[in-house]
Formats: C-alpha cells, structure tokens, sequence
C-alpha cells in the first residue's frame, strides 16, 4: 500500500462526522470511539492512496477534495468508477468480506484530507449500534440501485443522453443555470464511458444548438427543457455525479403474442 501521510486525530480539521450518513445514529460515545480508530491522511494531488488488490482493512471519509475510484484495463486504459466528494465514505462494504481486498485503485484529483477508519475496530461498534447497521445496509442497498441504474444507461442510453443528464445533475436547482464540472473533463468522460473526444463533441454540438454555453470548465445551460429531453430524465436537481439516481422506472418486456 501507497505511503500516505498521517496526521494524528487531535490535528484533524473540525467536522461534525454526524454529517456523514453512516455516523448519524451514533451517540456521544460511539463518535468518541470512531475518532479513537481513526486517522487523518493528507493526499496531495494525484497520490494514490490504495492499489487495487491491496489488502483492505480500513475504509474512508472525504472530509475535502475528491477522490477517485478507477480501474485499468489490460492496455493500461483507465476507467473511472466512482468520483467521491466530501462528506461520503467508500469501501465500507468491504468490512464484511473474510479476506477483503480494494478492488479498484484510489487517488486524489485535487489535494485531498480523509479520515481512514479501521475496519475491524468499526465492526465491533457496529454491533452496539442496530441501527448503524441498517444505515451501512441502506447505503450499499443505495449504491447497488445506482449501478443498477449506470448500467441501464450504459446500455440503453446514448453518450449525448448520459452527457445531459451529468450536467442537470451538476444544477444545484433549475434557477442554478451557471455552474462549474467538478472534475476535469477527462475524469468525466470516463466517469460517463465516452472517449475524451467524444466528451468534448458533444458538449460543443450542445452549445452550438445554444442548449448550453462552455467556457472551460464553466458552463451555462440555456435551455433547460431541451436538455431534459435529450437526457431522458426527471433528474433530481443537485444530484451529483456520484449519487443515487432518483426512482427509475423498470421497463417491462413486450408480451408474447397468444
């Protein structure tokens, strides 16, 4: 495992870890415990923080910056899974295997601060606390509906369609039409499953259709209802890229004929 630079828990900047959904329902004591078992890790941009196949023992919080979760295929391509921003945790599910090991890699897009939490130490908390462990259940119920649902865009959706959907999900509400991606459009692109270029076509074909206006990283959207419907969706505003998709309908097969 990457060396990462630690600081101890009394260095940590303040954050209320209730805000984060899995220490919630914790009492007094049991945050108490939590920032015993915890560090503090400083990433600068681009460290790594785990490989994947490392050995997984300890899951995290972003407390600021983003952290991204990736894969590389045989030619060394990569594949961004997952781009987690502060305030939520990731590889807590891996608490429950028998010999756990990450099964993506990890690193910093921006200079990054995480709070690393030893697994073991957090399953023998989870077992004082019922109701943490229906939250740790909810939330990977959660993280299973969205891959349920990335794959039913990979599939079915077009590059265009997942690219307008990813901008609605950047509007923090319909009024919020000026706002800033918050990764590098590579990073996106992967996230979305489309080449670099492709990224960068489609967001040209939209601004010159005057749905959208992009100057760098910064864009306006002109004509919201279009991109709606480009995007197929009833989007929840200020859903990012990283969260659970609102309710997606189930298509049903066609029926045989008699």
């Amino acid at each position: 495992m990457p060396n990462r630079r630690r600081k101890k828990t009394a260095d940590i900047p303040s954050f209320n870890l209730r805000m984060a959904y899995m220490f919630a329902s914790l009492d007094d004591e049991q945050i108490a415990a939590v920032e015993r078992m915890s560090h503090h890790v400083v990433l600068e941009e681009g460290e790594t923080l785990f490989d994947c196949g490392d050995e997984a023992d300890r899951f995290f919080l972003v407390l600021s910056g983003q952290i991204k979760l990736y894969r590389l295929s045989p030619d060394g391509n990569e594949k961004v899974i997952d781009i987690i921003r502060p305030g939520n945790t990731f590889a807590e599910a891996l608490m429950f295997l028998e010999h756990p090991a990450y099964p993506v890699y990890a690193a910093a897009l921006v200079d990054t601060h995480l709070l690393e939490i030893d697994s073991a130490t957090f399953l023998d908390l989870l077992s004082q606390s019922i109701e943490t462990c229906f939250r740790v259940m909810g939330d990977m119920s959660q993280r299973l509906r969205r891959l349920i649902k990335e794959i039913d865009d990979l599939t079915l959706q077009s590059a265009t369609s997942r690219v307008a959907a990813m901008l609605i999900r950047h509007m923090s509400a319909p009024e919020d039409q000026h706002f800033t991606l918050h990764a590098q459009k590579g990073v996106l692109a992967s996230r979305l499953s489309v080449k670099p270029e492709t990224f960068s076509r489609i967001l040209h074909n939209l601004s010159s259709q005057e749905i959208i206006s992009v100057k760098g990283s910064r864009i306006t959207v002109h004509d919201l209802e279009r991109l709606k419907e480009i995007a197929h969706t009833d989007t929840v505003f200020g859903a990012d890229i990283t969260s659970i998709s609102p309710s997606y309908p189930c298509r049903r097969p066609p029926r045989k004929p008699s």
